[in-house]
């Protein structure tokens, strides 16, 4: 066959071409072209039929013939590199043969395969010396011919068997207005391709979806990798996460594990994790960004044989971010939910699922997301502040997105709770009591809304009655959020409903099981029950997970003190990091002790370093004393000044000797009105 003859037969149908030989599609960066050129050359004399694009003609149109023998190819070869990994084009067709279950992966500079095409091993031949008989090139031979054989039934062939896409329904106006279909929806075929042609909701019709059964499903939103190249630029793909896993966890059929114990896995095996936390599905992508576009993969992959279920690549610009992380949040719900509670089911949760207090504003969005990033830092009054910025950048530029003036809320009462003046406080929670009220104004749905208004309620005014229906509101509002429902366990812990909040923290464990606030919060919930070993065994678990964590050792000997262990109650107090946490534990044992000065100079050390910001903590050591009246007249100042600490009056141990005052059942009264 000559030149001509070959071009020409280029054009033709493939099942038209050379129909003795395997077809193999070859899929690489024009970058690799002079290495392709090559592995093209030992393919051909092995005996198969290759298409690359380089059999295309000037001024034909390459899209229609590209997908053609994209479909009709026996096996897809990709060759990766540091260039291909960047190529939407090389990934989309590594997409395809991987939903085909035909795809062998190759490296030619050792370059790893691209998050998303890990689970098939990948051929590195980055040392190949160029000949066809080298070793390098016998292994890829041979998975080749192994492909297109069907021995060894890769996983992908599993998960996505090729088979005839079935009609096309309308798309939903939803799709629709989301912002079209990616790129990668122009191909032939079904899988996610026939996702974004035809919208979420189309693909019941379509029949991607399956099963029903009973029960809820679990899963891990991981980290989404950072592929800026900008580590400042973090902040978006963490927030773009988070954000789908908040969508994900308001389904009442999905169990979502929550973002600390997700984030374990940004520096280990992804699978390994996923065993930890005992889940059966991971969501994990990528995101790039480059001014205005945005390019983002997400991946749904089961567990148990490391099948993908669904996956999905998108090129948009960033004002089509908020209607995109719907979108995936959407597909992903109904892909597991339909499983175990089969189409009408799925679709009520999908409803249920659906966001409120969003903004379509992109300026605002990128603002609420680095909020969100600083937020999560936890690193102290000054990243507060600057989360506070942010959110009411967000505000300023649209001022009806009421997650923003939710998240201010939070943000205002952390900067009051750190602040040493009164004046300031009392100002600060009054801001946030009002972003509160603006935020359940415009979508009394938003969970946190309502938990950022009983926060500031309970813990700035210590009005416990007027933030309880805010509360109980939060609870109801997102079942699976771990933080949110921990926040509630804590506000009942505080009152007279232990058993809830035992119950509540220990669901919050299932789902965020790697978290030692989580476990602190636990161990605080079994202080104020009384359960002294479960106390212990959850701080001793939280110190694990994070060997600092503040107040632990202070709960640790509280506990003991309480056991009658007075020198593991010294030691537990002797190594809390927190000063006030430790000089009230030591004042209070140095004196069970019978070390009268010790004792005094702890107390002595307390209120000179904290003075009225420690009357809460002033009154449990005279309450330890048997100095009853002194106890009593500081509790009094302690309400009058609205000091957080009043809220664990009603379950503290270190306050029983004052039990049978009228004095304290007024004051705890009062906290209860």
């Amino acid at each position: 066959m000559d030149m001509a003859e070959d071009m020409a037969n280029a054009h033709e149908p493939p099942d038209q071409r050379q129909a003795s030989a395997p077809r193999l599609f070859l899929s690489y960066t024009r970058t690799d072209s002079e290495a392709a050129k090559r592995i093209i050359a030992v393919l051909e004399e092995a005996g198969f039929d290759v298409w690359w694009d380089g059999l295309i003609e000037g001024g034909v149109n390459y899209l229609p013939m590209t997908e053609a023998a994209l479909e009709e190819a026996d096996c897809v070869v990709v060759l990766w590199s540091r260039q291909a990994v960047e190529s939407g084009w090389v990934r989309d067709e590594a997409q395809r043969g991987r939903e085909r279950g035909c795809l062998v992966p190759v490296s030619l500079d050792g370059t790893m395969s691209p998050l998303g095409f890990r689970q098939i091993q990948l051929l590195d031949i980055s040392g190949w010396s160029g000949t066809p008989d080298a070793p390098e090139m016998a292994r890829v031979l041979a998975a080749v011919r192994r492909t297109v054989s069907g021995d060894g039934d890769p996983p992908d062939r599993r998960a996505m068997p090729a088979q005839a896409a079935p009609p096309a329904a309308p798309p939903s106006p939803r799709a629709a207005l989301a912002g079209g279909v990616s790129r990668r929806g122009l191909a032939i075929g079904g899988g996610a391709a026939l996702l974004a042609g035809v919208g979420v909701l189309g693909a019941w019709q379509a029949g991607l979806f399956g099963g029903a059964g009973g029960g809820a499903v679990s899963m891990a939103v991981l980290p989404f990798a950072n592929l800026t190249g900008d580590e400042e630029q973090g902040w978006f793909s963490a927030g773009l996460s988070n954000e789908l896993r908040q969508a994900l966890a308001r389904n009442p059929r999905l169990r979502v594990s929550a973002p600390t114990s997700s984030a374990a896995a940004a520096d280990g095996d992804e699978f390994a994790l996923a065993s930890r936390l005992g889940v059966e599905n991971i969501l994990r992508g990528s995101v790039q960004r480059a001014a205005d576009m945005v390019r983002i993969f997400v991946e749904l992959v089961e567990v148990d044989g490391g099948v993908v279920r669904w996956s999905e690549s998108y090129d948009r610009s960033f004002a089509d971010v908020f209607a995109m992380q719907s979108e995936i949040a959407e597909t992903v719900a109904l892909s597991l939910v339909a499983r175990i509670a089969g189409r009408e089911g799925a679709l009520r949760s999908v409803e249920q699922q659906r966001g409120v207090g969003g903004t379509e504003d992109p300026a605002a969005y990128e603002a609420y997301l680095r909020g969100l990033a600083l937020s999560t830092l936890s690193a102290g009054i000054n990243s507060d502040r600057a989360a506070l910025t942010q959110f009411e950048a967000a505000i300023a530029s649209d001022p009806a997105f009421a997650a923003a003036h939710a998240m201010r809320a939070r943000m205002l009462a952390a900067v009051a709770n750190a602040s040493a003046s009164a004046e300031e406080v009392e100002r600060f929670y009054d801001l946030s009591i009002a972003a509160a009220e603006r935020a359940i104004a415009l979508a009394p749905e938003l969970a946190r809304g309502h938990l950022a208004l009983g926060f500031a309620l309970n813990n700035g005014r210590l009005n416990r009655a007027g933030a309880a229906p805010h509360y109980r509101r939060a609870q109801e509002l997102a079942p699976g959020d771990a933080d949110v429902q921990a926040s509630v366990a804590i506000f009942y812990a505080y009152g007279d409903k232990q058993p809830l909040a035992m119950q509540m923290i220990d669901r919050v464990l299932e789902l965020d099981p790697l978290n030692p606030l989580a476990f602190r919060t636990a161990g605080f919930i079994a202080l104020f029950a009384r359960d002294y070993s479960a106390t212990i065994s959850r701080m001793m678990q939280a110190l694990k997970l994070n060997p600092g964590l503040a107040s632990a050792h202070f709960a640790i000997g509280n506990a003991r003190l309480m056991q009658g262990d007075l020198a593991g109650a010294q030691a537990a107090f002797e190594k809390e990091r927190v000063p006030i946490f430790s000089q009230v534990g030591l004042a209070i044992t140095f004196a069970r002790l019978g070390d009268d000065a010790r004792a005094r100079a702890a107390l002595a050390e307390l209120v000179g370093t904290y003075g009225d910001a420690g009357l809460y903590q002033q009154a449990q050591v005279h309450a330890q004393w048997g100095d009853a009246d002194r106890a009593l007249d500081l509790l009094e100042r302690a309400y009058d000044m609205r000091d957080p600490g009043m809220l664990f009056a009603r379950n503290d141990a270190l306050l029983d000797p004052l039990r049978s005052s009228p004095r304290l059942e007024r004051l705890l009264l009062r906290l209860s009105s």
